[in-house]
């Protein structure tokens, strides 16, 4: 990771610096951990189906696209593909869905799924080999056993997840392009192949209309898209809140189980037009998390700032309220554990969030893959409310199996 800070290339080893880590894995209970592994494949399923219902996408966020000008843009690419009857025969979705343990409860809650740009396949696979390789040298000081630290091989598997779309495609000259921040990159006149998003969910990555046309050419091209633009939409948090409503899992999937397995995991989710989610927010804000349509971290809003916000809202007009839905907020248990940051160690009390990595990739009727890849363990301390690695509120974990 790159230093950005006035310091670097002035003082001799600060240019670089290595990622924020947890020295030791974080104790976390096997049977969660199952549950979210077995969890994996039928997201994948559900965000596929989902993705092919282009009814359900534009009519479940028409209501956020008169106010959020970004997801308008999205829903509007979205419907042009509709209208020229665009198929994407070869499907690929590199995913990650995000869990954090209620103290209350006892329950494993989705916080979200991501559909995009799924980071840190490559470094959470390192934090665990660190980790399972400290505890090799000095397990039996620390009366901890290295093989409770789950395998990882998720980098491995999203880059066999893009091989095998590649192949798929059935065209041995074409190549992978992958979309990043912040510059274009020329790759001549080759074909493109399988074309994957690691940049594009933000409305920093369209910085002008050329973005924007060289995101519709992509989408209507033949090449493979991950993530192809519904299954972006199918991401995005309104999709998360309706899918939690009463019998609308059952519109894409046929399996009482998968669906029950689900549901278990669904948080409290409300859209601002439900009175029951608003007051409760408006008499408790510290519970809820009030959410925009966006990726990347550092856009929620918690505690009495929730009740500004819906204030505001609600003063705006009702349309306003399109923008946000309200989320249960989930309190795990605090614990202690030692950070690592810019080579200094320190303690604190803190709380942990799982990502879960998905692979699928379905080609017509044939299902190619559908894996769950490995996982992403990140920390923070318990005083944040946000938890984003690149962003300085958490550092990088692995799980001790317990």
């Amino acid at each position: 990771m790159t230093d950005t800070s006035t310091r670097s290339g002035t003082v001799p080893g600060v240019g670089l610096v290595h990622a924020p880590l947890a020295l030791l894995p974080m104790p976390f209970p096997e049977h969660y951990w199952r549950q979210a592994c077995e969890l994996t494949p039928i997201f994948n399923e559900l965000v596929d189906c989902v993705s092919l219902d282009g009814k359900f996408l534009q009519d479940s966020l028409s209501r956020t696209k008169k106010v959020d000008a970004f997801t308008s843009r999205l829903l509007d690419i979205h419907s042009e593909m509709l209208e020229i009857n665009k198929k994407e025969d070869i499907r690929l979705g590199l995913h990650r869905s995000d869990y954090m343990l209620d103290a209350e409860t006892g329950l494993l809650l989705q916080i979200e799924l991501n559909t995009i740009a799924s980071s840190f396949p490559g470094l959470s696979t390192l934090v665990s080999k660190l980790h399972r390789n400290l505890l090799s040298h000095y397990g039996n000081r620390l009366g901890l056993d290295s093989r409770k630290v789950p395998g990882n091989s998720a980098v491995s598997q999203f880059a066999e997840a893009l091989a095998k779309a590649w192949k798929e495609y059935d065209n041995s000259s074409s190549v992978v392009l992958v979309v990043v921040q912040p510059e274009e990159h020329n790759i001549g006149g080759h074909t493109v192949a399988v074309v994957y998003f690691r940049a594009g969910y933000s409305p920093n990555d369209y910085p002008s209309e050329s973005e924007w046309r060289a995101r519709f050419s992509i989408e209507k091209s033949n090449a493979i898209k991950c993530p192809s633009i519904s299954y972006h939409l199918a991401g995005t948090k309104k999709i998360q809140q309706e899918l939690a409503k009463p019998n609308v899992l059952e519109r894409f999937l046929e399996n009482e189980e998968d669906i029950a397995k689900l549901r278990k995991c669904f948080a409290g989710l409300w859209s601002l037009d439900n009175p029951e989610g608003v007051n409760g927010a408006m008499e408790r804000p510290e519970i809820f998390v009030l959410k925009p349509q966006r990726e990347g971290g550092g856009n929620n809003i918690y505690g009495e700032d929730v009740r500004k916000t819906l204030v505001k809202l609600q003063q705006a007009g009702s349309e306003e309220l399109a923008a946000y839905i309200l989320m249960q907020r989930i309190f795990p248990k605090t614990s202690l554990a030692y950070l690592v940051r810019k080579g200094k160690c320190y303690q604190d009390q803190v709380i942990s969030e799982l990502g879960i990595y998905g692979a699928y990739l379905r080609n017509k009727d044939k299902v190619v893959m559908n894996a769950q890849p490995g996982y992403l363990m990140r920390t923070k301390v318990s005083s944040s409310n946000e938890g984003g690695v690149a962003a300085g509120f958490a550092v990088l974990d692995s799980i001790y199996l317990i």
